[in-house]
């Protein structure tokens, strides 16, 4: 593979590069919760309380499946017309769901599976945005100054987390739930200008050949493992025919890609790259990562709506310590890898950080105070300033610049899978804990009236505990905090892993430039 001619972007430069790819990070990141807010709304309207489940399924699932596809396709045809076409993609999704159930589609009655639809078709562009950011830093600036800007990027991740909820919340009390989709519009349109005009790649020419099969492979895998996830104890039983076929499905699917990558002239994942041993111990911290945080994460706005009484807007600002804690760590650390060349120590103290903030919020209960939770959420969030980009960073840093695309897209992949079987296996166990308490404290029949089956506390509206007896609602509450803070011991077991994982990564020198190969292969599990 050789290189063109590519002037390297001066400084000011790639500060507008950055700008433009900040606004597309922002949209990946801000849009499931943005709609999460609207999605009561398109409910009522769409009378489509069967299947809303599957707005925020089919936007995973997209987005999930596409991940690895579009990193491989960057590393192939080149990350710029690879990434503006994965915009392109979100923002005809973001337009058509804005317009589903309108009069120009056919009215209301086929709405909510035109919304279904239309978000699939979003999710699959979203894939493109996370894993070419990323891969797109990875061209522009070698691996010693790439912390800095990861840092930076970071720190949108956080302000997207607390700005979401908030934006969202005043999309839906004060415009049509449409606004949602629509605002992702003009800043997509801003990103792809600046894009476009400024953003000026390494070209590089290469044999293509796509691997179709790998593709068709993995998107059946992924498919199966994320409806797994989405189901199991939900739709249907763990047991269930249903599940176990998704199961079976899942496991010859993804053996059989693992068969076709060994052959493949261009395999969409290279299953070599898991023999570099920082790489497969970085996507297993990912995975871990993904696992204890996305999935323990989710339970935090019921606590502060329920427990604590926020709105669903107010529980947005009550996440700003998170975002400080994140923001904060985020850039220093990411300016110390820059200054210093080293990294290896950060995943460690992000891990015990990580564990550490689990801990703390395994304390929650009916008279935790606002500001301790505060002081919680500020440790939590320490931990994932020191874990996010630095994990990004050191895949990135384990394999040679082809492969840069690939790497960046099996890293965010194994955290996004982790996310989504933590959320599966935290909510089931949540459900499960939910009614038992309730019924040790206020009977079976209670528990089945509020728990609705397993639906936990999402399942009733906030509005009833106002009218419950005094007893009843503080049987209920401290269930539903009880159960809440077990969520958070199980996602300790599995923050712990992250620092153990850690210590054995060798820290290889960040290489200074862009052209050089990744460094040999360490195959011994011992710690530097």
């Amino acid at each position: 593979m050789t290189a063109t001619d590519a002037p390297a972007p001066a400084q000011p430069k790639i500060r507008v590069v950055l700008g433009g790819l900040m606004i597309a990070m922002m949209l990946a990141m801000l849009d499931n919760m943005i709609v999460s807010t609207s999605l009561p709304i398109i409910v009522r309207e769409f009378d489509g309380l069967n299947h809303f489940t599957w707005v925020v399924t089919a936007y995973v699932l997209g987005t999930t499946v596409s991940t690895p596809i579009w990193g491989k396709l960057g590393d192939l045809y080149g990350r710029k017309s690879v990434f503006l076409t994965s915009i392109g993609i979100f923002l005809v999704g973001s337009a058509l769901s804005g317009m589903a159930g309108s009069d120009m589609l056919g009215g209301p009655q086929d709405g909510m599976m035109q919304l279904i639809a239309f978000r699939a078709v979003q999710g699959l562009g979203a894939g493109g945005l996370m894993v070419g950011v990323m891969a797109i830093i990875g061209d522009l600036v070698p691996p010693r100054e790439r912390g800095r800007y990861q840092g930076m990027m970071a720190g949108i991740m956080a302000i997207a987390m607390v700005a979401g909820p908030l934006l969202g919340g005043f999309i839906a009390d004060n415009l049509s739930w449409r606004w949602a989709f629509y605002i992702n519009l003009p800043l997509g349109g801003l990103a792809l200008l600046v894009l476009i005009t400024q953003m000026h790649l390494p070209k590089y020419r290469t044999e293509h050949k796509i691997d179709w099969l790998g593709a068709a492979l993995l998107s059946v895998g992924i498919t199966s493992l994320v409806l797994i996830t989405t189901w199991g104890g939900n739709e249907y039983d763990w047991g269930s025919p249903q599940i176990l076929g998704l199961v079976v499905l899942a496991l010859l699917s993804l053996a059989a890609f693992a068969l076709a990558e060994r052959r493949a002239a261009e395999p969409i994942i290279s299953l070599g790259l898991f023999k570099n041993r920082n790489f497969a111990l970085i996507s297993g911290v990912g995975f871990l990562l993904g696992f204890a945080m996305f999935g323990a994460m989710n339970f935090l706005p019921i606590f502060q709506q329920y427990v604590q009484g926020a709105s669903a807007t107010g529980s947005g600002l009550l996440l700003l310590p998170l975002m400080f804690g994140m923001l904060t760590v985020s850039i220093v650390s990411g300016r110390a890898i820059t200054k210093t060349g080293r990294y290896r120590i950060f995943p460690i103290v992000g891990g015990v950080l990580m564990t550490a903030g689990m801990l703390l919020l395994t304390r929650l209960d009916v008279h935790t105070s606002r500001v301790e939770l505060g002081a919680y959420l500020v440790v939590l969030g320490a931990g994932m300033g020191f874990l996010m980009q630095t994990s990004m960073l050191i895949a990135q840093n384990s394999v040679e610049q082809r492969d840069l695309g690939a790497a960046s897209g099996a890293a965010t992949f194994f955290r996004s899978i982790g996310g989504s079987f933590g959320v599966s296996l935290f909510g089931a166990i949540f459900a499960t804990r939910f009614q038992d308490h309730l019924t040790d404290r206020l009977g079976a029949q209670a528990a089945e009236q509020f728990s609705s089956g397993g639906g936990g506390a999402a399942s009733f509206d906030p509005s009833v505990l106002a009218s419950l007896p005094a007893a009843a609602r503080n049987g209920l509450l401290t269930s539903l905090a009880d159960s809440i803070a077990g969520v958070f011991w199980w996602a300790v077991a599995f923050a712990v892993l992250v620092p153990v994982l850690a210590w054995f990564i060798k820290e290889i020198p960040l290489r200074s430039t862009n052209d050089a190969p990744a460094a040999a292969e360490e195959p011994a599990l011992t710690a530097s």
